[in-house]
């Protein structure tokens, strides 16, 4: 007895969700990060990582044991918080385990002597829309040079952080940190120490298709306001 329509449309679509199915499934991995954590992707960075949460890079790695922080790999979790204190028994012992010490803190470092990274006025300020929000927008040219804020070593070169478009992220000591977004090209690569002033990337396009940089500067983790560093001009 031949299939009615109805029957026909029903098995269509039912046969379509499979095949949609299965070809996400196939498409990639997916991720669940668990509360306090996180698991690492590919192409990650422990900076890239702690950039994402707010958190001092130099606070993830002792947390996690990770010495430099260059041992990190794709499926690894890391956790976001410090470890716990006090005491744990355990099971089967009336011993208590004693916890790890607690960690040592990182003493504050001076901040670096800052210049401005590319010539133009500061359309968005800190806080502001639109953009992330963690830095101010300095509008300029397509094309028009972006340069090193202040002396330090290229911590994350790449596309990876959504929201920044081509990004790089100097590290000048333990404590500040620089960020460069919305590049057209990126001239430097992960490891190589950069010179105050050096030309570091060319500006791209940043939010409304206008050519803009994304600087930023970070504390311990944590985005300031560029302004209370950058001399008068």
């Amino acid at each position: 007895m031949p299939a009615r329509p109805r029957d026909h449309s029903l098995r269509t679509a039912l046969l379509l969700c499979i095949a949609l199915s299965v070809s996400a499934c196939g498409s990639g991995t997916r991720w669940d990060d668990p509360a306090g954590q996180h698991i690492v992707r590919t192409g990650e960075t422990l900076f890239s990582i702690a950039w994402r949460y707010g958190k001092n890079p130099a606070d993830v790695a002792r947390w996690n044991r990770l010495g430099d922080g260059s041992l990190i790999f794709p499926g690894q979790v890391l956790r976001l918080t410090p470890p716990s204190g006090g005491t744990a028994r355990i099971a089967g012992s009336s011993a208590p385990r004693r916890a790890p010490q607690p960690l040592p803190k990182i003493p504050d470092q001076p901040p670096p002597d800052w210049a401005w990274p590319t010539g133009g006025r500061i359309t968005v300020e800190f806080g502001g829309k639109p953009g992330t929000g963690s830095g101010v927008l300095i509008d300029g040219k397509t094309g028009q040079a972006i340069r090193a804020a202040a002396s330090g070593r290229v911590v994350y070169a790449g596309g990876g952080l959504i929201g920044y478009g081509q990004l790089i992220i100097l590290k000048h000591n333990d404590t500040y940190l620089s960020a460069y977004g919305y590049n057209a090209s990126l001239l430097v690569k992960e490891g190589e120490t950069i010179n105050k002033g050096q030309r570091i990337a060319t500006m791209g396009e940043g939010p409304g298709r206008k050519a803009r940089l994304h600087f930023e500067i970070r504390r311990n983790g944590k985005p300031i306001n560029p302004r209370q560093f950058l001399p008068a001009r």
